[in-house]
């Protein structure tokens, strides 16, 4: 093998390494919020049911939530550029 290869193999390690901690951070993410929608849900129609108020979080946390979802899975990777 030559020195290229090495660097590309060790290039493609490091991207794969990045890609699989953005997959555990998105994971991170996603599970508190549903951990917390979990929460809010019930105590809204046990407390005011009249008023569906756990629309606002929902929805205020969803959007950075797709957002962050679409950068773990690399949508937006042509957005930067990491070029040395």
């Amino acid at each position: 093998m030559d020195e290229g290869e090495n660097h590309t193999d060790a290039e493609q390690g490091a991207a794969e390494a990045r890609a699989r901690l953005r997959l555990r951070r998105f994971a991170i993410h996603i599970g508190a919020y549903f951990l917390v929608m979990l929460i809010l849900v019930p105590l809204n129609y046990l407390m005011t049911p009249d008023e569906t108020w756990f629309l606002f979080p929902l929805v205020g946390w969803g959007a950075p939530l797709a957002i962050h979802a679409a950068w773990a899975m690399g949508l937006l990777d042509g957005l930067t550029n990491n070029d040395p």
